[in-house]
């Protein structure tokens, strides 16, 4: 049997975040939380410096692998989702649109929310109709500060 990971804590200017790897890849983050301990090892030292270099608005890609559980239907919301260029926002709407079922706004909205992987996954990038913020597992102000972040840097990173 196994030992399940713990999660390690990631300190950066806009939240705190603690994140699981299993097997070698991230399998969880999450925001405004401390995990048990800090990065050890190259692979963890890697996740924690890339989120840092995100949240400072350094970086637009991560380059660590992921591994995110979740239904077929979850699966090919959140590659939409990774689709969704830096910097920019669609709808929930639109998302349904782009996963070819126009009918699944709030089963889209339902898979967004259970993103294990939040700013790797950026569901941030999902807003409801109209442009209201809508809903986010960080909170609207950390959704608001996201958005803001990557409108800024969205022409100053290569």
């Amino acid at each position: 049997m196994t030992t399940p990971a713990l999660p390690f804590t990631v300190d950066t200017p806009i939240t705190c975040l603690a994140v699981t790897m299993s097997g070698g890849a991230v399998s969880r983050i999450e925001l405004n939380r401390r995990g048990r301990s800090r990065p050890r090892g190259r692979s963890q030292q890697r996740v924690a410096r890339e989120l840092k270099q995100y949240l400072m608005g350094e970086r637009k890609e991560f380059t660590f692998p992921i591994r995110a559980a979740g239904s077929e239907f979850s699966q090919r919301v959140w590659r939409a989702v990774q689709a969704i260029p830096y910097g920019e926002t669609i709808t929930y709407g639109e998302l349904a649109r782009r996963i070819g079922n126009r009918k699944a706004v709030r089963a889209v909205g339902t898979a967004n929310g259970r993103n294990p992987l939040p700013l790797v996954i950026p569901c941030h990038r999902v807003v409801a109709a109209g442009g209201k913020l809508g809903g986010y597992g960080g909170g609207l102000q950390l959704k608001h500060r996201l958005l803001a972040l990557e409108a800024a840097n969205s022409l100053a990173i290569r």
